[in-house]
C-alpha cells in the first residue's frame, strides 16, 4: 500500500489499481437497500478489518399522532467503509443490505480520510446528527395552514402545557400578535 500524496483529494481508481496498490487512508463509498444503511453497516462492523461510517440524522416532525422523532441516514442509500480491497471486497459486495459499490464507470472513487473526519465533527460518538428544530423566542417561522399560510412570523413566546406559541405578524403595514399550534409553523434558517 502506498500512501497517497494529495490526501485531501478524492481519487477515482479501477478495481484492479486498487488491487495492485491500494493508498493508505481512503474510503469506500457503498450503496446500500433503501433504508437499511443501518443494518448494512451493523453487518459489515462485524467482520475483523472493517471500519464502518454510517451517519443520521435525528429529527422531529408533525404527524397526525403530533411530534414524532424520526432517524434516517443523512446521505440515503450510501454508508462508508475503510478495508482493505483485495482481501474484503467480494465479502463486503455480498453483505446483508449491501448492492455495491459507488462506481464511475469502471472507477471507484476513494474518499480522502479528512473529508470523513469533517463529516464526522457535526456527529456524536453514535454517527448522528440531531437537528434541533425547536421553535424558541426569536425564531423566524412561517405559517403553513389556515388564512395566514405562507406569511412569515416571528416567534414571541412559548405557551406551556401546550404544542402553542405567539407569534408576531406583520400584516399590511401593522404588527400583529396571533397565538397558534407548533403544528402550522415551518421554522425559516437563520440567515
Amino acid at each position: 500500500m502506498k500512501s497517497a500524496e494529495a490526501d485531501s483529494l478524492t481519487i477515482f481508481l479501477t478495481p484492479s489499481e486498487i488491487r495492485n496498490d491500494q493508498p493508505i487512508g481512503f474510503w469506500f463509498c457503498l450503496r446500500a437497500q433503501p433504508k437499511r444503511e443501518h443494518i448494512a453497516a451493523a453487518c459489515l462492523r462485524q467482520i475483523s478489518g472493517v471500519e464502518v461510517f454510517s451517519p443520521r440524522v435525528h429529527f422531529r416532525k408533525y404527524t397526525n399522532r403530533g411530534f414524532v422523532w424520526f432517524a434516517e441516514s443523512m446521505f440515503p442509500g450510501y454508508f462508508f467503509a475503510r478495508f482493505n480491497y483485495a482481501a474484503l471486497n467480494r465479502r463486503i459486495r455480498h453483505g446483508p443490505a449491501v448492492t455495491g459499490f459507488l462506481q464511475f464507470g469502471e472507477r471507484l472513487p476513494l474518499l480522502p480520510d479528512a473529508l470523513i473526519s469533517e463529516i464526522r465533527k457535526f456527529t456524536n460518538q453514535n454517527e448522528v446528527l440531531e437537528i434541533d428544530q425547536a421553535l424558541k423566542p426569536g425564531v423566524n417561522v412561517q405559517i403553513t395552514q389556515g388564512p395566514l399560510q405562507g406569511l412569515e412570523a416571528l416567534v414571541t413566546r412559548l405557551i406551556t402545557g401546550s404544542e402553542r406559541v405567539e407569534i408576531l405578524i406583520n400584516w399590511m403595514g401593522r404588527s400583529l400578535h396571533a397565538e397558534t399550534s407548533v403544528a402550522h409553523l415551518v421554522r425559516l434558517p437563520d440567515d
